[in-house]
């Protein structure tokens, strides 16, 4: 289920959802809905690509690890770790489209921070739009700093069309249905078929290549 902003407290798959691109500089978004509250595992596929499964020990609702639920990932890959994977439905300003806004958990703290004084962000009476900078800090990849430009996130009503869109929009936890665990497991046991399956072909080619 997901969580209104006042709930929440900002801690501890493959689809067809179009995500927000996150970019260099200003970024400009209104959130709307809930929030939805999970972790996920990255685990390894085909071609050497990282697959998002759920961690099934964390629950949605009370945004803690209760282990209810069999968590099959640590028997499948013991190395894993699950990770901070919050969402919530935005109105990207750029382009007028709804898209899933993967959160960055030092860009949420901000805006939990900036909700206390300026109200629910995803209101769409009083909420404001969510503005800040994206600012690379060196060569790697997670090298970069997300800053909330408290000072520009104004109220602002919704106008007639970003209404319309908001009330179209399918809420973020029917985006991202949590899965049971049989249905985990079934999925990492194709997944570690398929990469079996593929190191050994590689393996043939190889021989193949060394003959």
């Amino acid at each position: 289920m997901a969580l209104s902003f006042k709930q929440t407290k900002g801690r501890a798959q493959k689809s067809s959802v179009e995500s927000y691109e996150y970019k260099d500089g200003e970024n400009v978004v209104r959130l709307i809905g809930g929030v939805l509250p999970r972790y996920v595992y990255w685990v390894k596929g085909t071609n050497n690509k990282d697959i998002p499964v759920e961690c099934l020990a964390f629950s949605r609702d009370k945004e803690k690890f209760d282990n209810l639920e069999k968590d099959w990932v640590p028997e499948f890959h013991p190395d894993l770790k699950c990770s901070w994977s919050y969402a919530v439905n935005c109105i990207d300003a750029k382009d007028g489209k709804v898209k899933v806004l993967n959160l960055k958990k030092k860009l949420f703290e901000q805006i939990i921070t900036a909700a206390e004084d300026l109200g629910d962000p995803t209101d769409p009476e009083t909420g404001w739009d969510v503005v800040f900078k994206r600012v690379k800090t060196g060569p790697l990849t997670y090298n970069v700093e997300y800053t909330l430009q408290v000072l520009r996130c104004k109220p602002r009503a919704l106008n007639a069309q970003e209404i319309e869109l908001a009330a179209k929009a399918l809420p973020i936890d029917e985006k991202y249905p949590r899965s049971n665990p049989d249905e985990i497991k079934a999925l990492l046991e194709k997944l570690q078929a398929s990469v079996d399956e593929e190191n050994s072909q590689s393996e043939q080619e190889a021989v193949k290549e060394l003959g």
